[in-house]
């Protein structure tokens, strides 16, 4: 008797752990529309510079990956609003790079162009693709290939080329794409900047072999990790599924997603140090939006497995709603600019980071995916 029910006591428990839900898709959109009224009412002025330890011009990459998410809530939720404000960013701006520098090869400051190039979509007046175009074309004219020597830089380059490729049905775009993703990822540091061992990435040379986290594990941050799920999950979503490169993107992803599965946080979160959990460990909304949306995008489009992923990707996305997002909208827990866990530090649900827009961008890419998912 006593075995029988202790048997039932256990099933009982693993239910409980694999049934939690999404919220209903009404509570996960207006959770997207209040944390990104916030921030549009934070900032009015789409041109207005920002100011840190310094003053920046609002195209800088930061600014850039919030409007990604903002065009992705506008496919869900064609508000004009979302449209107005992206477009009077760009007009600002004149449709060119930060700075005006138009020919840099800095993927920061052209990550702007991803927005560029949706809203040419949209409507295709020649102004506004012809900077960001300009850029990438400078590019492809020299054989150098070894620019993105921070992983950071794969999500703000590497999507600009899938869709360059796709607009102009030009396969030369996808070719440098991939040399670059590959150098990146097989050259640059000792041996590449992926461990295909453990299937996460080092931020930059300074944190590949021998340099360890505090506990002797090696230094795959958060964050750093969530910039390549995002850049190949956009990428992936945009690529012909004939592309000669496709299945090592899809691949490499797969095995991401799997390594990130095994070192999630029971609260749902994930941690600023994926392997060690010491140094300041704790949650953080940055990398666990990335992460979640990474798994909704897969399981999405059929590239990850449903029962495998989704009561993860609900963990998350349950643990950002709850414990992070404000009743005004304000995300919390979320690490400031930096290349390593000890930035930004400590993190709390009250305290602001340097910037916010960064952040409200993953959180936006993250909620529709997952809206799609509860749909």
């Amino acid at each position: 008797m006593k075995y029988l029910t202790l048997l039932l006591f256990t099933l009982l428990l693993g239910a409980c752990r694999t049934t939690a839900k999404l919220p209903e898709t009404d509570r996960i959109l207006a959770d997207l529309r209040l944390a990104n009224s916030y921030f549009m009412e934070k900032w009015p002025d789409t041109g207005k510079r920002i100011v840190t330890n310094k003053s920046r011009a609002s195209n800088i990459w930061t600014r850039a990956v919030y409007y990604e998410g903002l065009m992705a809530l506008h496919r869900l939720d064609p508000q004009p609003a979302y449209y107005d404000y992206a477009v009077d960013w760009a007009t600002f701006h004149n449709w060119d790079l930060r700075d005006g520098d138009t020919y840099t090869r800095n993927a920061d400051n052209q990550c702007a162009g991803q927005t560029y190039i949706e809203l040419y979509q949209i409507d295709p007046q020649p102004e506004r693709i012809k900077s960001i175009k300009a850029s990438i074309d400078s590019m492809m004219n020299t054989d150098k290939i070894d620019d993105w020597n921070w992983i950071d830089a794969i999500q703000m380059g590497m999507p600009i080329f899938a869709q360059l490729g796709v607009l102009y049905d030009d396969p030369a775009y996808f070719e440098r794409m991939y040399q670059m993703y590959s150098f990146a990822k097989n050259e640059h540091g000792d041996n590449g900047l992926y461990n295909p061992a453990d299937h996460l990435w080092w931020r930059d040379a300074d944190f590949d072999p021998p340099y360890t986290e505090p506990n002797g594990e090696d230094a795959y941050w958060s964050r750093g990790n969530g910039w390549v799920v995002m850049a190949l999950a956009r990428v992936l979503e945009l690529i012909p599924e004939d592309e000669p490169h496709r299945a090592e993107y899809v691949q490499d992803f797969k095995d991401m997603m799997a390594a990130l599965l095994k070192v999630q946080r029971e609260d749902g979160f994930w941690n600023v140090s994926l392997h060690d959990p010491t140094h300041f460990g704790g949650k953080e909304t940055s990398g666990t939006a990335m992460f979640v949306y990474g798994m909704a995008w897969g399981v999405n489009n059929n590239i990850l497995d449903r029962k495998t992923y989704v009561p993860a990707l609900t963990k998350g996305w349950n643990a950002i709603t709850k414990d992070a997002l404000h009743d005004n909208g304000f995300l919390g827990y979320l690490q400031s600019t930096g290349k390593e866990p000890k930035d930004g530090q400590p993190l709390s649900y009250d305290k602001i980071p340097d910037f916010e827009d960064y952040g409200l961008g993953a959180f936006l890419l993250a909620g529709t995916e997952v809206y799609k998912l509860a749909n």
